[in-house]
């Protein structure tokens, strides 16, 4: 019995010791909608992804007012008018990677990840495809994929309906590296 338990201290201890949480070095994500008037895109560099390698859970904060757009108003409206950013500040993901994933092997892995995505006050279910590549200590992750806005009750006025997309595609790309307390 005494073998069995130090067996098993000895396996979990093992375990959590390469068990890591890693953290963005950098991150962008982005945004594109096209429509008939004009195509809108806007970039946010002050995001925040963290992704622990012993669970597989991933999860990303965004700061709505992070993103930048090339004209001013079109930030004004995007903050005030559609993302109501006030009064919804942050657009969270939290999920989990569904394949195994060698993490001290260097090399690319296509992925899925599912979770929930909260944006404008609504939580909603969504997987998404992505690929995750490992180079030594850094994790690349990479994904694109398309948001709907009535699926967040996002309103777009009617005067306006032309210059928004129904669909929106989102960029991420993230370096993430280990967590080191200080």
């Amino acid at each position: 019995m005494k073998k069995l338990v130090l067996s098993l201290t000895t396996l979990v201890f093992s375990t959590s010791m390469f068990a890591q949480i890693f953290m963005a070095k950098t991150c962008e994500v982005s945004f594109f909608s096209a429509s008939p008037l004009e195509n809108i895109e806007a970039l946010n560099k002050a995001a925040k992804p963290l992704l622990n390698t012993a669970t597989n859970d991933v999860q990303i904060k965004i700061v709505n007012t992070a993103f930048i757009f090339e004209k001013p108003l079109m930030q004004e409206h995007f903050n005030e008018n559609y993302m109501e950013s006030e009064k919804f500040p942050n657009t969270v993901f939290k999920g989990k990677i569904n394949e195994k994933i060698d993490w001290k092997k260097d090399g690319e892995n296509k992925v899925t990840v599912t979770g929930k995505l909260s944006m404008h006050g609504v939580e909603k279910d969504i997987t998404i495809d992505g690929v995750v590549t490992i180079k030594g200590e850094e994790i690349t992750i990479t994904t694109k994929f398309k948001v709907k806005v009535e699926d967040y009750k996002i309103k777009v006025p009617s005067l306006y309906i032309q210059n928004i997309a129904e669909i929106v595609d989102v960029k991420l790309h993230a370096v993430l590296a280990p967590f080191k307390k200080n």
